[in-house]
């Protein structure tokens, strides 16, 4: 256009053509990439890098856009005098609090290094946990939803066209033809209104999931639910050992402790039981007197703990019993997934088979009619 720029400033980070564009609401920063970023510090710190010059590095090699994001305000909350567990303390939907604690735990004490490698075991013993669950969980539910699919493509698109031909024939159709002609005639709507209904479902489960009353309802039918709910206590009591035994080990006061993993263990049946036992802690009581009391902790669990305690060795009792219940959880999951997969097959066999029989028995009675003649 023929002019000349007199003056040229820097566009602000995040506008303009350089603005991102999220769809779907904040990313997330994933427990593993945490894991590795942690086992990075730790290193870091132990080969005598400084803080500052620690929290660069990881800023710039993580994968993670989010992680990298707010390891960045860590840095900025850093050089600017804080310390580094008050910085991470500002993002509590990125760091836990048992990251948090065991940080500040390790400053205080002057072993951060030692604090980090330990945060680093627990978030990468977690991940392995998670990943042993998926791993059995994922080929069941993957057969359900086929099972599921097929019954409603068989529904909308199959028995309609049996039924039109049934109808041309004008004989009286067996109940259980009847039965599945209904079905289809039914399932035009039901079927919409069902998907209508579980989007909604989904829509308000993201948002209340974790509400105290939601929870305070679904985490006790968690743990009474045939085989599932075994699967599930086992996590819980894992998670809880795993995280005492870490934050014991750092130096984190017990009654800090408890109420931290307590919020860790993922069901509210163990995070309440754990208050009313801090709680007696505080009046002057062991962690295992009180624990016994509480039906959600198996008595192998809590003999450990005592022994733990009177012996002075509770850390170690307390990795023993994570690790005996993270084993639990791995062959738990594995024979699960043994039981469901050939009874969900045979579950898919007899109601698709049933469905086929179905509609096959008025051709037969047909046939057996017309022979009869």
């Amino acid at each position: 256009m023929g002019l000349s720029p007199v003056s040229i400033e820097e566009a602000p980070a995040g506008t303009g053509l350089n603005r991102e564009i999220n769809i779907g609401g904040p990313a997330r920063v994933k427990l593993k990439d945490l894991a590795v970023s942690s086992r990075q510090f730790a290193t870091m710190v132990g080969a005598g890098l400084s803080i500052t010059r620690t929290l660069s590095v990881l800023e710039e090699q993580t994968a993670s856009k989010p992680l990298k994001e707010i390891l960045g305000k860590v840095r900025s909350d850093v050089e600017g005098g804080s310390s580094v567990s008050d910085a991470m303390a500002k993002h509590p939907k990125t760091f836990p609090p048992l990251m948090v604690n065991m940080v500040r735990a390790g400053e205080t004490g002057g072993f951060l290094d030692r604090a980090l490698s330990s945060v680093a075991d627990n978030f990468e013993k977690e991940v392995k946990l998670r990943a042993a669950i998926r791993a059995a969980m994922t080929y069941p539910v993957i057969v359900l939803i086929m099972a599921v699919l097929a019954v409603i493509a068989m529904l909308l698109f199959i028995v309609p066209i049996f039924a039109d031909m049934f109808a041309g024939l004008g004989a009286e159709l067996p109940w259980p033809t009847q039965v599945l002609v209904v079905a289809s005639q039914a399932a035009v709507w039901v079927i919409p209104a069902l998907a209508i209904l579980a989007i909604i479902f989904a829509i308000w489960w993201s948002r209340n999931k974790n509400t105290p009353s939601v929870r305070k309802f679904v985490d006790p039918i968690k743990l009474k639910v045939p085989v599932f709910g075994s699967l599930a206590r086992k996590i819980a009591i894992a998670r809880f050992a795993r995280g005492l035994s870490d934050m014991t080990g750092a130096g984190v006061p017990i009654l800090q402790s408890l109420k931290i993993v307590g919020d860790t263990s993922g069901n509210w049946v163990i995070e309440n039981a754990l208050d009313r036992v801090a709680e007696s802690v505080r009046q002057g009581q062991s962690i295992a007197g009180p624990l016994a009391t509480e039906s959600a902790f198996p008595p192998m669990v809590v003999q450990m703990i005592a022994v733990g305690e009177d012996s002075g060795a509770l850390e170690p009792m307390l990795d023993k019993v994570a690790d005996f219940y993270e084993d639990e959880v791995e062959t738990a999951s594995a024979q699960l997934t043994a039981t469901i997969e050939p009874l969900l097959i045979a579950i898919l066999g007899v109601v698709v088979g049933g469905m086929v029989i179905a509609l096959y028995m008025p051709i037969f009675t047909i046939a057996t009619a017309v022979q009869g003649s």
